[in-house]
């Protein structure tokens, strides 16, 4: 046998580890992501819930609570609309008032246009007046000067300027005046202008806001009667829910009294293969029941065996079984060698099969099939482990294809898994 060195044992140790430790980390990975895969297929099914109600039910509840949904979402927007329509209202109020004081200042121009007007035609007669009375004697000017000629002294002179500088001044004031007066028609007149474009622009945006304001409250109509609809919507889901649930009752109680029926035909079934085991000198002591049955369809568990909480009525009651995917039309086997003892039709479990496997373990077992498209064997039939018996449907309380599988332990049902 051929040695190393120690040095060289402990590095060929070492990388043995670290080469192990990989190894069983890439296992625990490997592990942790079946184990995930098989969480997330679990609850993709559970959200399904395909054994808790009747179709009517189902369809029932999806309307009600659809009916809820949009009815919130109706009020909601029935909200904004209403906003809108209240901003638009304050708005028009604002755009009114604004076109009533541009229809003010207006007509305020107008009329300081008119006394413009008057006013200037007044000045030019005053202007005309003057005139002519300064002219009735001639010419100012000539008259001026001849008097500046005549003056005899210095005093005298500078008198008879001053006067004639006041006729020619009444002449150039009264020009003057009506220059201005003939200035401030002008302004009146852009006034005027600039008021009436203005009158024409608000009439204008008061239009297109009237137009808004139409369509806004035709949307605020439309949102009151799409509430109103859903309101009715609401109210007529809840009848045909209330109906649902009442069908259901009824239903379940008579599965019950088929159930209490079947579990007491499956106990004496039990008793009698047990006896007919001890008379035969053969145990009857309970054991271990782990790996004696084969699972009965290929396909993962979508919603396991036990108590919980119904998600439509939500009281807590026991789910019997276990439900397997698969998919429409897979193949359901024989998880032991058996004899069918019952197959029937339920309005809750749908095609339903019953194979009686007799003493296990110290226990009468049967198992039941539900929800089968259809069954290739009958009453009476003796089948063997791994025999295909149906086919996977969705037959009865059943929302999609699945397998609602039963383990009946001397009449009464026990967690399936135990058995795999």
């Amino acid at each position: 046998m051929r040695t190393f060195p120690r040095a060289a044992q402990r590095r060929m140790a070492a990388a043995l580890v670290a080469v192990l430790a990989l190894s069983v980390t890439a296992a625990h990975a490997d592990d942790l992501k079946d184990k995930k895969n098989k969480v997330e297929r679990q609850l993709k099914g559970a959200k399904k819930d395909l054994d808790e109600s009747s179709s009517q039910l189902s369809d029932a509840n999806a309307r009600l609570e659809a009916a809820k949904e949009q009815l919130d979402t109706a009020k909601t927007r029935l909200a904004t609309a209403q906003g809108k329509v209240a901003v638009a209202q304050e708005r028009d109020a604002e755009m009114q008032a604004e076109l009533a004081a541009a229809e003010q200042a207006l007509v305020e121009a107008e009329a300081a246009l008119t006394q413009g007007a008057a006013d200037r035609e007044a000045q030019r007669e005053r202007v005309a007046s003057t005139v002519a009375d300064m002219y009735s004697e001639g010419d100012p000017e000539l008259i001026a000067f001849s008097s500046l000629i005549d003056a005899e002294s210095t005093e005298e002179l500078t008198r008879r300027d001053g006067v004639r500088d006041v006729i020619v001044g009444q002449e150039a004031r009264a020009y003057d005046e009506l220059r201005a007066a003939e200035v401030l028609l002008e302004v009146q007149e852009q006034q005027v202008a600039a008021a009436r474009d203005d009158v024409a622009t608000k009439r204008e945006e008061a239009a297109e806001h009237l137009t808004l304001m139409q369509e806004l409250e035709a949307e605020q109509q439309a949102a009151k009667d799409s509430v109103v609809s859903l309101v009715l919507e609401r109210r007529d889901a809840k009848v045909e829910a209330r109906a649902a649930r009442e069908a259901d009752v009824a239903t379940i109680k008579k599965l019950e009294k088929e159930q209490k029926k079947l579990e007491e035909q499956l106990r004496k079934r039990a008793l009698a293969a047990l006896r007919k085991r001890q008379a035969n000198g053969r145990s009857v002591a309970t054991g271990p029941t782990g790996g004696l049955l084969a699972y009965p369809v290929d396909g993962y568990v979508t919603s396991p065996f036990g108590y919980r909480e119904h998600p439509i009525y939500h009281y807590w009651g026991l789910h019997d079984g276990v439900d397997f995917g698969g998919g429409c039309g897979t193949p359901l086997r024989a998880a032991a060698p058996g004899k069918v003892i019952s197959s029937y039709w339920s309005d809750v479990y749908g095609n339903r099969l019953v194979v009686d496997v007799g003493a296990i373990a110290g226990r009468g077992v049967a198992v039941i099939y539900n929800h089968a498209e259809k069954y290739d064997v009958g009453v009476g039939d003796t089948v063997q482990q791994g025999q295909v018996l149906g086919y996977e449907g969705s037959t009865g309380w059943s929302t999609g294809c699945h397998l609602h599988f039963t383990v009946m332990e001397n009449g009464k049902a026990v967690d399936p898994m135990g058995y795999f």
